[in-house]
């Protein structure tokens, strides 16, 4: 096997091969098709995994503390106290990432072992693709996935076209072209030619660009240049092509598939990055109580402590003993130097190694959850949400930017006709004959037709009916729609199938097929269709492209002697190309565009012209002329188009739903409620990213501004985006001067956690959203703009980038999370989406159509978009609450245990001697506090899961960071340090002379340490059932379990039975009433004053969360509670823009030109999820220059369009 770790030879210039001559290709060492996704292998794992787990201070603290145990002159601890955890974290850290690498070692075994067909020695054979290399001939069948970057050279299709699906490269799903050379397309599938063909290749390097490629091939003599359209990349698969055959031009980690990919990252949460932080400070203060002690003790034995020798005398090697020579000051010194690591031992339970275990199993526990939601799991798929890290669970709970792509993630590729509007008249609600609204529902029966679709839904029998009865307009309306398109025809199964350029196409003619108006078959200058049985021909005389300067598309066809022309596009350019005498019609039909706008419908207007023979006669050869035209051609062919596109008839419009995947509007609406900015990078086009935005309510009328940048340089993109982030200042230093309402956020009413937060600025007026193109992008990501950019979408609610590589969406995320201090998301469903995934700190994969790719790279699965919403709002959110309360509740109680020491130093000589019993030091963390902080992390909730996704407010916080950070662990620390004081000095001053009834004395160090020890277990486990909000069975069990449990492991530990140095302590303490009134008034000044002033900060100084705990607590006990909600005035300036959208803009320009040319009548299938343009109003343009200017006659429809890439920002004007 191909080693990871394998030296990268020299980055390559140009690439040079010969076909079919593997000692010439050898001598580059070009990669193999062997990959690697893995982290680690069997001799990397061991060092690389510990180097990883090592960059936690915690454990590096860890081992420098094994080696000072294991010094016995400075040792009072067995050094098994942490060899034993220390060991047992790493190994548990350890199996779990080599688990989860084997899963990795296990995909990628699977692809590598992937059969291909090569040709070898003038003989096909069959070899595994980890075996091909770069100069092999390969042969694919339909359905195939490409095994590596190649030209095409020849394929079973005519004119040697070849058709792949692109979803793991770019997440697109619709089919695109490829076409071999003629040259080449002559080898066919014949061995004995491919065998002997010896071209030469020379082209660019391995790179990570999709959309482009350059290189010549020399054959017979011959130069053949070499561009995108001839090339086959890595991840398609082969469709609705019998075979085709391809030489290896990259391979492996050289593949375009594979440079986009991202590198495995290890990925550490943000409270764990706090925790190194706070373990530098935590060591800090613990030497400076060990430098204390240190002094403290040099000055005891100067003084005091040398007088002792003859009981207790000094060690041989300390100078000044009865053993060694020296003064009384260096011997003083050296004990006192040996005090300080002995402190340092003994105080490490400031941070013991425990925190970590129970981390690890907080985390465990919290992604079994997960995984055993099943309110995340899908029917459909039989597939239930997985967590697959058990290290990021509270991360999900501060997400602040959600990168997500498009395609599979928000949509579901499916569309679908819901309403139509002919003649002035809207169909589509369900209407009785009369007009009156049905509440209820009733499909249309189509089962007349023997065309029909099962899966075709109608609920208005009204248009059906007025087909049926011949009513004109109706039928010209469907006629229209069964001749004006792009789609091929194709039979299997006996069933008629339609292969269709963009999805849009697809819904509009199996609308008409199900009315009656079946598309049947075409060629290159014809088309049939069946109407009502009646089989009908039309010739096909001329189609006028689509483009999206055009957002239109017409044909032009004759039946019996009669030429009309259809047209459907967007309705702002299909109303500028009306007849006069439409004015009517077009008044009724905007109306109903509004209100189909309003539905988040696709819509498209239909119109016809009848063209005499005289006007064809004279317009034809133009049209011949300009088609052949080797200068300006694409402008002569649009002024011909606008020539005979004038006059057009209304016959009315379509409104089609793209139809998102189930809850991606609330999910999102939810999700920007709580304070999360989501950007969505997709591959699509603008027009389409648009109308998704709408759909979803990413993009929203209440919004002050939407800005699109399009420049197509450096300083285009500069000046708009520079144009753009000043007309935000402008608006936000505007609304600044309104009066804004705080919302008030803290936690249980800690002190230092009752803190005010205001709605900044750029929250209260981030009405926003920034569309931005592929190659616009380009240029914002280069050093010099990335500023820039990062400040611009930052201030924006929505930013949408379209046309984006998967390595941009990568750069893109890595922005954010390199120069922002906030936690990102990233989501996906195909391969193209990997990098991004990889880069996020979290990443979340789709089970979609497009692979398991996403899956495998992510650290969340789930199956619908909607998932997220509850994974983040419900999970997240009680993650992070959970681990926030574990850890305050933690160092809290460490703090008040450990200082105990520091306090009894003062009273032993600075000695290094322990207050408690070695024992109850061992198993303080382990049993006696261990299992109900492990309950308060594992099932602790402030709120149930409904309410914390009705009130997606209470996830702010975690946004903020506002429940553990900096301020909140010196509070923890600060409380556990003055609880030290009072757990110490009341026992100490109680028990300071105190007899027993029999008249012994009660004050010697193992009765105090007892006492102070079970004074200490119980107020720290009263502290933890004071932190509870969420009380379950195991609660109760473990909280007053752990106290009743220590009571009684003390009394048989310190029996006689044991004969242990404690023997008859326990006894002697209990049974002393000076012991249970100390235990009652430290626990009452230590209870007492956070029960009150958790009291007066819930009931004066109520936060949201206190709130909705109220309110689910009235629910539960009054079946009629009184509902409320928390608003917020709204200061917005409302939009009056139209969300109407236009054209499919998903259809491609070109397809009508390869139709006519007759190359490729065999049927294609084509499932692209793609989405019309969205037409807005009240159009403001910045030019390059800066200057902007608008039309004061600007109505609905009136949308400006300039030519030289002006940036369009769209705007509502005062």
């Amino acid at each position: 096997m191909k080693q990871c770790w394998k030296k990268e030879k020299p980055p390559e210039i140009e690439r040079r091969i010969k076909a079919n001559d593997s000692e010439y290709n050898s001598q580059f060492e070009y990669a193999n098709n062997h990959i690697c996704t893995s982290k680690y292998n069997v001799f990397t794992f061991l060092p690389k995994n510990l180097f990883e787990q090592f960059q936690r201070i915690a454990n590096a603290y860890f081992i420098c503390l094994l080696i000072l145990q294991l010094i016995p002159a400075i040792s009072s601890l067995t050094p098994l106290t942490t060899v034993i955890p220390l060991v047992a974290v790493l190994a548990v850290s350890a199996i779990k990432d080599a688990v989860d690498d084997i899963r990795r070692h296990g995909s990628d075994n699977q692809v590598n072992n992937r059969l291909s067909t090569v040709l070898r020695d003038d003989k096909l054979v069959h070899e595994r693709w980890h075996k091909v290399v770069v100069g092999d001939i390969v042969r694919m069948e339909n359905n195939q996935f490409v095994a590596a970057d190649m030209f095409l050279l020849s394929t079973s299709e005519p004119n040697s076209l070849c058709y792949i699906e692109t979803a793991e490269l770019d997440g697109s799903t619709n089919l695109k072209v490829r076409q071999a050379v003629p040259d080449t397309s002559e080898l066919e599938e014949d061995v004995e030619k491919l065998g002997r063909f010896d071209a030469e290749f020379v082209c660019e390097a391995p790179n990570n660009r999709l959309n482009k490629f350059e290189g010549k091939m020399t054959w017979n003599g011959n130069n053949y240049s070499i561009d995108n359209d001839k090339i086959l990349l890595r991840g398609c698969i082969l469709r609705n092509t019998k075979w085709c055959y391809g030489l290896v031009i990259f391979a492996g980690r050289d593949t375009k598939l594979m440079m986009n990919s991202g590198k495995t990252v290890f990925k550490r949460t943000n409270i764990d990055r706090l925790m190194n932080v706070l373990i530098i400070g935590i060591f800090i203060f613990l030497l400076s109580m060990c430098l204390i002690c240190t002094v403290a003790c040099g000055i005891w034995e100067t003084v005091t402590g040398n007088t002792f020798q003859i009981y207790l005398p000094w060690e041989s090697f300390i100078p000044g003993s009865p053993f060694k020579e020296g003064t009384l000051q260096e011997g003083a010194t050296v004990i006192s130097l040996l005090v300080f690591f002995s402190y340092i031992i003994i105080l490490n339970t400031v941070v013991p190694i425990s925190l970590y275990v129970s981390v690890e199993i907080i985390r465990l526990v919290n992604s079994v959850w997960i995984n055993w939601d099943m309110k995340m799991y899908d029917e459909k798929k039989d597939t239930s949400a997985k967590a697959r890290t058990t290290t990021l669970n509270e991360e999900l709970g501060q997400i602040e930017y959600i990168f997500s792509d498009k395609t599979g993630t928000l949509t579901q590729n499916i569309m679908t006709f819901n309403k139509c509007t002919i003649n002035g008249k809207a169909y589509g609600e369900p209407l009785d004959e009369y007009g009156n609204a049905i509440s209820e529902k009733n499909r249309v029966d189509f089962s007349s037709n023997p065309y029909s679709e099962k899966k075709f839904e109608f609920y208005d029998a009204r248009l059906l009916n007025e087909i049926k009865s011949g009513n004109v307009p109706t039928q010209e309306f469907f006629r229209l729609l069964a001749l004006c398109h792009t789609i091929m025809p194709e039979v299997k199964d006996g069933n008629l199938e339609y292969q269709a350029q963009s999805p849009d196409e697809a819904a509009l003619v199996s609308a008409a097929r199900n009315f009656g108006f079946v598309f049947k078959s075409r060629t290159p200058t014809t088309i049939t269709i069946e109407v009502n049985g009646e089989t009908q021909m039309y010739d096909l005389l001329c189609i006028l492209d689509f483009n999206n300067v055009r957002k239109r598309m017409s044909v032009i066809v004759r039946r019996n002697g009669k030429i009309q022309l259809l047209c459907k596009g967007a309705d702002s350019v299909v109303y500028e190309r009306l007849d006069p005498s439409c004015e009517d019609m077009k008044q009724y039909t905007l109306g109903h565009l509004n209100e189909f706008a309003q539905d988040g419908l696709r819509t498209l207007c239909c119109a016809y012209k009848d063209i005499s023979d005289e006007v064809w006669r004279s317009w034809q050869p133009k049209y011949l002329e300009a088609s052949c035209a080797m200068d300006n051609r694409d402008e002569k062919l649009d002024a011909l188009y606008e020539e005979i596109e004038a006059n057009l008839m209304l016959i009315g419009a379509s409104a089609i739903e793209d139809k998102l995947q189930d809850g991606v509007p609330e999910t999102i609406a939810n999700l920007v409620m709580a304070g999360i900015k989501i950007w969505v990078l997709t591959g699509d086009k603008q027009e389409t990213a648009i109308n998704i935005g709408y759909s979803c309510h990413l993009l929203t009328d209440e919004m002050e501004e939407i800005f699109i940048i399009d420049g197509e340089t450096f300083e285009e993109v500069e000046r708009q985006m520079g144009d753009a982030l000043d007309q935000i200042k402008s608006i936000q230093m505007e609304n600044m001067k309104m009066d804004q309402k705080d919302v008030h956020f803290s936690n249980g009413g800690v002190p230092g956690m009752d803190q005010d937060v205001s709605i900044t600025p750029d929250e209260q007026n981030g009405q926003f959203a920034l569309i931005m193109n592929g190659h616009s992008l380009a240029y914002a990501l280069k050093p010099e703009q990335e500023g820039l950019l990062l400040d611009l979408g930052s201030r924006c609610k929505a930013v949408i980038c379209c046309r984006v590589t998967p390595l941009q969406k990568a750069l893109v995320v890595d922005l954010i999370k390199a120069n922002r201090k906030s936690i990102t998301l990233a989501i996906g469903d195909g391969a193209n989406d990997v990098s991004m995934i990889k880069t996020a700190h979290i990443g979340v994969g789709i089970s979609g159509q497009e692979g398991l790719q996403a899956v495998l790279a992510s650290d969340y699965a789930i199956c619908q978009f909607r998932f997220l919403e509850r994974l983040l709002l419900v999970h997240g959110r009680w993650s992070y609450l959970r681990m926030c309360k574990f850890l305050k509740y933690f160092f809290y109680k460490n703090f008040a245990f450990t200082i105990c020491h520091f306090w009894f130093a003062f009273f032993c000589g600075f000695s290094a001697q322990t207050l408690f019993d070695p024992y109850f030091i061992s198993l303080y963390n382990v049993i006696y506090t261990s299992l109900p902080v492990l309950a308060l992390g594992v099932f602790d909730q402030d709120v149930d899961d409904h309410y914390s996704i009705r009130f997606p407010k209470l996830y702010t916080p975690g946004l903020l960071n506002l429940l553990f950070n900096k301020k909140v662990f010196l509070w923890s620390a600060l409380e556990g340090f003055i609880s030290s004081i009072i757990l110490f000095f009341i026992p100490y001053g109680a028990f300071t002379g105190a007899i027993d009834p029999e008249g012994k004395e009660l004050a010697d160090q193992q009765s105090l340490g007892s006492v102070v020890a079970s004074i200490l277990v119980v107020a720290v486990n009263i502290r933890c059932a004071l932190d509870t909000a969420y009380w379950t069975g195991f609660n109760h069990f473990v909280i007053w379990g752990s106290i009743i449990f220590y009571f009684c492991f003390i009394l048989a530990m310190y029996a006689s039975v044991f004969n242990y140095e404690y023997q008859g302590v326990a006894f002697s303490v209990f049974s002393s009433a000076n012991f249970w009134m100390c235990l009652l008034l430290t626990n009452v000044v230590l209870i007492v004053p956070i029960i009150a002033y958790r009291f007066y900060a819930t009931n004066v100084h109520p936060t949201l969360a206190d709130r909705v705990r109220m309110k689910q607590r009235m629910t539960k006990s009054m079946s009629r509670s009184r509902d409320f909600n928390i608003r917020r005035a709204s200061t917005m300036r409302r939009s009056t823009r139209s969300l109407r959208s236009g054209y499919a803009f998903a259809h491609q320009e070109g397809f009508g030109e390869l139709i006519t040319s007759g190359v490729n009548m065999r049927a294609r299938a084509d499932e692209m999820k793609d989405k019309s343009h969205v037409e807005l109003t009240k159009v403001t343009r910045f030019n390059v220059s800066g200057a902007s200017h608008s039309d004061p006659s600007d109505s609905s429809l009136n949308v400006s369009y300039s030519k030289q890439k002006d940036a369009v920002i769209y705007s509502e004007r005062l």
